[in-house]
């Protein structure tokens, strides 16, 4: 089997982590996404509970040198003088590329399309819906009101928005920065997972 390290991003209420899953059992390979908060604790001696409550948020502090955190070393001694959330990120960045190093995987979120965005083998994935049924989803999922599903999906694609600028410069969802858009409003969860499947399918043939 060729190697494949395929990262996705989503929509709230897209799917996206479902396709993630369900696309990594069906190539038999391993699939990543809360397991990195606790990898990260392990490398960092931060705890899980902190990790995951800065997970995917960006600091309250305005660095002035953006790319400082996106491409400064883990290991280098420069990383104890970074903001603490920054400190989260640089830890689940090596975390990200270790398991990449490791061989074919499926990653959800975290910016690992773009920390990855050297690997030969990578396959960058941006899952979207129409508004009405990732609405639909959250109220069916969590148990909300139609009105506080709404507010939530607005929040949290907000907060994945300013994260993903804050440490990659890029716009969240733009298509130059991705091998695929899906739209789970047409395809389903299982139509995304096979469209993927065919995506790597042809590349394999190139």
């Amino acid at each position: 089997m060729e190697k494949h390290i395929i990262t996705i991003s989503r929509e709230y209420g897209s799917g996206g982590r479902y396709v993630g899953e369900l696309l990594a059992k069906e190539l038999d390979i391993p699939f990543y996404d809360k397991e990195i908060i606790h990898m990260a604790a392990e490398k960092s001696g931060m705890s899980a509970g902190f990790i995951e409550k800065s997970d995917e948020n960006i600091p309250n502090t305005f660095l002035h040198n953006l790319k400082y955190s996106a491409y400064s070393s883990y290991d280098t001694i420069a990383y104890y003088d970074t903001p603490v959330t920054d400190k989260v990120f640089l830890a689940q960045s090596a975390v990200i590329k270790e398991l990449a190093s490791q061989g074919s995987c499926v990653i959800v979120g975290r910016c690992a399309g773009y920390i990855l965005r050297n690997d030969p083998d990578l396959v960058t994935v941006f899952v979207r819906g129409k508004l009405e049924d990732r609405i639909r989803q959250a109220v069916e999922n969590y148990d909300l009101s139609p009105q506080k599903a709404a507010d939530g999906i607005r929040r949290i694609d907000k907060s994945r928005i300013n994260y993903y600028k804050y440490y990659t410069s890029r716009q969240w969802g733009n298509i130059e920065h991705y091998d695929l858009i899906i739209n789970t409003s047409f395809t389903g969860i299982e139509g995304a997972v096979a469209v993927i499947k065919t995506m790597l399918l042809e590349r394999n043939k190139m």
